[in-house]
């Protein structure tokens, strides 16, 4: 693998959380959140894209999604529980991406609002047909994911050096 062969970001929301009382670490997937995930899952299989290594927060939601996500894969990826995601800011989460071995190809990143939608609109320097626009329009719910690209070493990844390739939202 070269580094300089096209890298893929997937920016995935945990789903629609729902709202014991508990702290809002340990909050728990909704049922509708149960359900995206899955569908959430389904899609990104559907993109026959093989993921080399999942970074997941920690948070009870991202880890039930990723659960009930990553169940609709082929193969599963290397998962990582990373701390550093629960309410990381765009620039954090930059950081923790740049650790990422060149070795691993295409990484999916599980985390939360308003850090996700935060690092798309940053990362996205370009755009592929109206990805940009349908994210624009609909914001980043709950289970929604966008798919970036870009070349080079994992170091590099700075903002405005990725392209938005694709965006996907559940319907509401």
């Amino acid at each position: 693998m070269s580094v300089a062969e096209p890298r893929r970001i997937v920016l995935f929301r945990h789903a629609k959380a729902d709202w014991p009382p508990v702290s809002d670490h340990e909050r728990p997937l909704a049922e509708r959140g149960r359900l995206d995930a899955a569908a959430a899952g389904r899609k990104l299989a559907d993109t026959g894209v093989a993921f080399g290594l999942a970074l997941c927060s920690t948070a009870v939601r991202t880890r039930e999604t990723w659960k009930l996500a990553v169940h609709e894969f082929p193969k599963r990826p290397k998962t990582v529980y990373e701390e550093r995601i629960y309410e990381a800011s765009p620039g954090e989460l930059i950081a923790l991406l740049n650790e990422t071995p060149d070795d691993a190809q295409n990484v999916l990143l599980i985390g939360h609002n308003p850090g996700v939608q935060g690092l798309a609109d940053i990362l996205a320097g370009a755009s592929e047909g109206d990805a940009r626009e349908r994210m624009t329009r609909r914001g980043f719910p709950a289970a929604a994911f966008a798919v970036l690209t870009f070349s080079g070493p994992w170091k590099s990844l700075e903002p405005g050096t990725a392209t938005l390739a694709d965006y996907w939202a559940p319907t509401e």
